[in-house]
């Protein structure tokens, strides 16, 4: 049974009304799962009609078999359009309706796959539709209905997260992925379910840091140019993160491939075999976690930051560096409630002088460690950061 004491409010929310304010077409894309529908239900004002079509729905796309026929008599609604991606090609029709009924408002569209697979929109809507990306809960969304605990067991999606059995909520996420590797991608050409599976695995023991995409491959018994289409894939589908590293001006050798999470931890845990956080703790795979975790959540927090790792090959390194507004902000993740600054981490400080350092821990309660670092929870961190 899952959790029902009413809707979270979601941080996009206020964005995605401005889009709706500001844009004829708003496009809401994140995974499948993460609570799209649920938002615009919750959104949507009904002082004028709101025709929804799902496209995972036969009966909704039957209605699309004339599409230009159907919806040009939407023009007094909001027309809302769930799975985008399965039809493309709506995306010159809508352009051509939007310019000729003028003003905005007109679309709101929802999709599981990003921009880059929606190439027809960026393309034919160009000028016309704003890009907003709702993510799996963040902790601002949960906390004080959950425990961090559980957050970083459940990970972010709504139902595997709300639920009020550990283990209902782990047979979900079971259920979701073989779902998404085995129905969902095959809208996707290209691929095969079963590597794709095996390949999932081999992340989630290494997740969180640099794959080599040779070594990968030879297991995988595929090229390394396959494992890069299946990486993009995962990224585009918003299943994986890929952490670039700082292109660095520091005169220090740099590690250059960029480091490969996971993209919820719920889904990690799930695709070890972890089922709740006693497991996940004693596993070496804990300390990677918590840096997904921080990770996922500021850049849902803050997507319009660039965000980067630093490692050097003398052993410099730091987690993650956010750059906002020209500042330099750098970020060190620590599993630990006591958590302490390593001397790569120091070096790396030094290398880097950023405006700021954070050390983001599971503590109470944050304090200054020395000059120019902090030690914060992830709460304390999002409100230091916008302030």
């Amino acid at each position: 049974m899952v959790m029902s004491e009413g809707f979270l409010d979601r941080a996009i929310a206020a964005d995605v009304l401005q889009g709706l304010k500001n844009y004829p077409v708003t496009a809401i894309v994140g995974p499948r799962q993460c609570g799209k529908s649920t938002l615009i239900r919750h959104l949507v004002s009904y002082d004028r009609p709101v025709v929804y079509l799902d496209l995972e729905r036969p009966s909704d796309l039957r209605k699309l078999d004339d599409p230009e026929w159907f919806l040009m008599n939407q023009r007094e609604s909001l027309v809302c359009i769930d799975e985008v991606q399965r039809k493309p090609e709506l995306f010159p029709l809508i352009r051509s309706l939007v310019d000729e009924w003028g003003g905005n408002g007109h679309f709101l569209v929802l999709g599981s796959a990003s921009r880059d697979l929606l190439k027809q929109s960026s393309e034919s809507l160009a000028g016309r539709i704003t890009f907003k990306r709702l993510t799996p809960f963040l902790w601002q969304e949960v906390k004080g209905r959950v425990t961090i605990e559980e957050y970083l067991a459940r990970g972010g999606f709504p139902r595997s997260l709300l639920q009020d059995d550990a283990t209902v909520s782990f047979a979900w996420r079971e259920d979701f992925i073989t779902s998404f590797l085995e129905r969902d991608l095959l809208q996707w050409s290209g691929f095969s379910p079963a590597t794709m599976r095996r390949l999932w695995q081999m992340l989630a023991h290494s997740n969180g840091q640099m794959v080599n995409l040779s070594t990968i491959g030879g297991s995988l018994g595929v090229s390394h140019t396959k494992v890069r289409n299946y990486l993009d894939l995962l990224q585009q589908t918003f299943m994986v993160t890929l952490l670039p590293s700082l292109l660095s001006n520091t005169g220090k050798r740099v590690v250059k491939s960029p480091k490969v999470y996971i993209a919820d931890t719920g889904i990690v845990a799930a695709l070890l075999g972890l089922s709740d956080f006693n497991q996940i703790a004693g596993h070496p795979v804990f300390g990677s976690l918590w840096e997904t975790l921080v990770l996922t959540n500021i850049q849902g927090m803050f997507p319009g930051c660039e965000f980067s790792f630093y490692r050097t090959s003398n052993g410099a390194e730091v987690d993650i560096i956010m750059q906002q507004s020209g500042k330099r902000i750098v970020i060190e993740c620590k599993a630990s409630v006591a958590p302490a600054l390593t001397r790569g981490n120091s070096s790396a400080i030094a290398d880097l002088s950023p405006d700021h350092t954070y050390v983001v821990a599971p503590v109470e309660q944050g304090y200054p460690l020395k000059p120019g670092v902090t030690v914060a929870n992830l709460s304390e961190l999002f409100d230091q950061i916008q302030h």
